[in-house]
């Protein structure tokens, strides 16, 4: 997936590890803390590699099949917190872990015709297929499962557990939906099944981490 996402520079425009090695420290401690709390399935079996887009007009984040986290400068600017993002990430992750994109193709297409056509692909082909999959839209049950694995994911931190839910507060008012929105329905209640998910598995933490995030986001290309 990582060579389909690096043969689009132009769509896909990553950010140099070279220069930028704090920030990519930090994000994939961000998602190291998430791994580790033993709530994933394929915590073992996916790579969980991490890469930064740097595309500061875009506030977005995606994981695609099979562990690899893909995440703007954009939405990582935009945000205040490091719970903030933890609760982006966890969803993103949960999405992968939870194989959301592969029970939504299936459901589309019929396991049969999925497994012949991957089967019968060129690898020309299978690279476009694979693209197309990064933009696939979740059904509304799939987002309501990853917001609620974000939770389950922070809750075994001491993050605020609701980190996912300061990102739709903080998208209220803005004068266009951006992508994440725009591929990921957002029902009115979301921002209130996010906090009553923390309340029922009573999460005790609460670290927000805003000042070090701060620092953070002053590392990031002008």
């Amino acid at each position: 997936m990582q060579k389909e996402i690096s043969s689009k520079p132009t769509e896909y425009p990553l950010l140099p590890e070279k220069g930028n090695e704090q920030i990519y420290q930090y994000i994939r401690g961000i998602t190291t803390r998430i791994l580790n709390t033993g709530k994933l399935t394929y915590r073992n079996e996916f790579p969980w590699e991490v890469k930064i887009i740097h595309d500061d007009k875009t506030l977005n984040a995606f994981c695609a099949p099979g562990g690899y986290i893909y995440v703007y400068t954009g939405l990582i600017k935009f945000l205040d917190s490091e719970d903030q993002l933890a609760g982006v990430m966890g969803h993103e992750i949960a999405h992968a872990d939870l194989r959301h994109s592969t029970r939504q193709m299936s459901k589309a297409m019929g396991l049969t015709m999925l497994t012949q056509i991957l089967v019968g692909q060129k690898q020309e082909e299978l690279q476009q297929l694979a693209i197309g999959i990064i933009g696939l839209s979740f059904s509304r049950e799939h987002e309501t499962e990853a917001d609620m694995a974000s939770v389950n994911y922070l809750c075994g931190t001491d993050y605020n557990a609701a980190g996912a839910a300061g990102f739709f507060r903080k998208m209220e008012g803005q004068p266009s939906p951006p992508i994440f929105l725009s591929t990921h329905p957002n029902p009115n209640n979301r921002v209130k099944k996010i906090d009553e998910e923390k309340a029922k598995l009573t999460c005790s933490g609460g670290q927000t981490y805003n000042s070090k995030y701060v620092q953070m986001k002053n590392l990031l290309p002008k």
